[in-house]
């Protein structure tokens, strides 16, 4: 298990980073290699999402669920659950925002397996940061 935050900073009133956290169709694309392939229900969709960790590609492809939300708090808690195409391995993370006027935090618990994680707990850590970090930049922008 792989726990990270990390800040969001926004600059924007907490209502419009608010409404993109429940929008999954507008959050999924803002991690990077990530889309959406098709909406399940209102708090579901499918998703994929390209890795790269080190020479090797992955891709995963999987649920992102909305399971906890308390609006008055600005506090979400997103699962996603994946499997890796191909392959043996999954990651899976709870991932919860925790918002705030301009920004606010992440916190990520992310459990992976097979290829991914024979690459060892540090590599993982650095791909994990790295791609949180450049979803908080994409994030800013879309909110």
């Amino acid at each position: 298990m792989v726990e990270l935050d990390h800040p969001l900073n926004t600059g924007k009133p907490i209502d419009d980073s608010w409404g993109l956290v429940l929008d999954l169709e507008r959050l999924v694309p803002c991690v990077e290699g990530g889309r959406v392939i098709e909406k399940t229900d209102p708090d579901t969709v499918k998703a994929e999402i390209k890795v790269k960790m080190g020479a090797m590609s992955m891709t995963f492809t999987g649920t992102v669920a909305l399971v906890e939300q308390d609006p008055a708090a600005h506090r979400a808690l997103l699962r996603v659950k994946s499997r890796e195409k191909g392959g043996q391995g999954h990651a899976n993370a709870d991932v919860t925002f925790t918002l705030a006027d301009g920004g606010g935090t992440i916190h990520t618990a992310a459990s992976i397996t097979g290829k991914a994680a024979s690459m060892g707990e540090g590599m993982v850590s650095t791909v994990l940061d790295a791609l949180i970090t450049d979803f908080s930049q994409k994030f800013a922008a879309a909110a």
